[in-house]
């Protein structure tokens, strides 16, 4: 049976170029960089070329780029690294909405006493914008907003939340992990002062992120040990996923226009199709401003786990929210914070497009989705009953 992979959002398939471009530094090319002979010392150069492709995709300069070992360390080192710059301030703000690698440590740093503003969200996941200036005053360290949400696709007004920041003088980082290869990224134009990328969430490999620092930002590393990264981030270069992800974004750079293209065109006949032949069945987030390869479902009265399980019998992997909290038995925070309903909220289902997608993978799920909310609704002590707060949006 061959595999639909509808899962992106949690990782991608390491593209065939990534995967051929990193091959000699597995095989031929493994020195350390920071060896004084010929063999490691002049892989330091193809790094460098690596970073300049990363900077050039995010509109940003070369020196600006730190590499890491995921999206997490690059949240968590923004984050700690504001709290180092400003010792004699306290409070932070960031929304109900965030990935776990902000939210948690933001619940960490809370438990040792630092003040956390989590933002609400709306009913359709739109940021409360007045809310989070509202909350800003002189003990304000940091402000992290996620650029695009990993759950529902909804996209946040990062320009207009750095605006105000910027005049504020409060330090502005978002998660961008989501964003990479979806949404041009332009550094230049953007008044952000730190943001995280993740390799495997286009087509490079696990365990390489990045987190830009604009030049002029105070930092602060996270992890301290050698001189690595001009001493921002210590710990031997992890060497081929870096000429790794230098690939992924050269690629995406060129190719980001028309995929955008096919995958949207594809999330929306896949999200029409189910809206079609399934009741009782919402779009969470909104659709009028959200990443084009992300759509999240819920299906009243059955759970959202159950019709993974099913999907996985036919060959399809999908999720049923963020693949670092999809263990927990607990409803997504997202959704929660969203005020879906309850008879909708534990029935949901992520869809994440790529630029590999195929429109007979979609036409696949379509076929099979029906059927399967039919069967697990019949087996449901739920499945006959009707929400009398539900209506379709």
């Amino acid at each position: 049976m061959k595999t639909v992979y509808l899962d992106n959002n949690a990782t991608t398939r390491v593209a065939p170029e990534v995967l051929e471009e990193m091959i000699p530094y597995l095989r031929e090319w493994y020195g350390n960089p920071s060896s004084m002979h010929t063999f490691g010392g002049q892989l330091h150069r193809t790094i460098e070329e690596a970073r300049a492709k990363v900077a050039a995709f995010i509109g940003a300069e070369a020196e600006e780029i730190i590499f890491t070992s995921c999206g997490t360390e690059s949240d968590n080192t923004a984050i700690m690294s504001a709290v180092e710059s400003f010792p004699q301030k306290r409070h932070i703000v960031t929304t109900r909405v965030e990935h776990p690698a902000v939210l948690n440590f933001c619940k960490h740093l809370g438990r040792k006493g630092y003040r956390i503003t989590f933002v609400p969200v709306n009913g359709q996941g739109q940021l409360n914008i007045a809310e989070l200036v509202k909350s800003l005053d002189d003990d304000t360290i940091l402000v992290s907003v996620m650029y695009a949400n990993n759950e529902v696709g909804n996209v946040f007004p990062i320009a207009e939340i750095a605006s105000v920041l910027k005049e504020r003088r409060i330090l502005f980082h978002t998660d961008a992990v989501q964003a990479a290869g979806k949404i041009p990224l332009n550094m230049k134009e953007l008044p952000v002062d730190m943001a995280s990328l993740s390799g495997h969430k286009l087509h490079a490999p696990k365990g390489i992120g990045v987190l830009y620092v604009r030049k002029g930002t105070r930092f602060f590393p996270y992890l301290i040990g050698g001189h690595q990264e001009r001493g921002r981030r210590a710990g031997t270069e992890n060497v081929a996923s870096i000429i790794g992800l230098g690939k992924a974004c050269e690629i995406a750079a060129k190719t980001m226009e028309e995929d955008v293209s096919r995958m949207s065109r594809l999330r929306d006949k896949l999200e029409r199709a189910l809206l079609e032949r399934c009741p009782d069945v919402r779009i969470n987030g909104d659709v009028s401003n959200r990443l084009p390869n992300t759509t999240n479902l819920s299906f009243a009265y059955v759970e959202g786990e159950a019709i993974l399980l099913r999907l996985n019998e036919h060959g399809i992997c999908a999720s049923s929210g963020s693949a670092c909290s999809s263990g927990s038995l607990e409803p997504s925070h997202v959704l929660r914070a969203m005020g879906v309903p309850f008879t909708m909220i534990h029935g949901s289902v992520r869809f994440s497009l790529s630029r590999s997608t195929t429109e007979a993978e979609v036409d696949r799920v379509i076929d099979v989705m029906p059927q399967v909310i039919a069967d697990l609704r019949r087996m449901s002590p739920f499945g006959k009953a009707r929400s009398e707060t539900f209506t379709r949006p």
